[in-house]
């Protein structure tokens, strides 16, 4: 069985595209090989580490990955997780098929600390049930 390769793309690769790689890998167990990337790097987000890690997911070993890291890989999925990432994403020389789910920011959310975890909650929720129906979808 050949694994597949699944890029995961947003704008700073610290909140949803790594919440996505976390849960991507979780779903695809070793049928897949999965990355994350952005169009810029603003480091992984401690409150994405610690919502995943609320759900049995542990991403705080995760970097933040700039996109021109994987321009030699040969993908076979290309997931945009913002439309911000999806508008500066460069055409990759691949047979990558490309998807396209946007998610709400959680690094954007105001309000008090109680309000701000649950936005980060929701977008977990949301990125959690994508992912598994990628996986079911794309890789079983």
């Amino acid at each position: 069985m050949e694994i597949k390769k699944i890029l995961v793309l947003c704008t700073g690769n610290s909140c949803r595209s790594q919440m996505a790689e976390g849960y991507l890998r979780f779903f695809a167990g070793d049928r897949a090989r999965i990355y994350s990337a952005g169009v810029e790097t603003h480091g992984v987000n401690p409150k994405a580490i610690a919502i995943m890690k609320e759900d049995g997911i542990d991403i705080s070993n995760h970097t933040s990955n700039h996109l021109e890291e994987y321009l030699d890989i040969s993908f076979d999925f290309v997931i945009t997780v913002c439309d911000n990432a999806k508008e500066n994403c460069p055409f990759f020389p691949s047979k990558a098929l490309r998807f396209h789910q946007n998610f709400p920011d959680p690094a954007k959310a105001t309000g008090t600390e109680l309000e701000i975890k649950k936005q980060f909650e929701d977008v977990r929720a949301m990125i959690k049930e994508y992912s598994k129906k990628f996986i079911a979808d794309h890789l079983l």
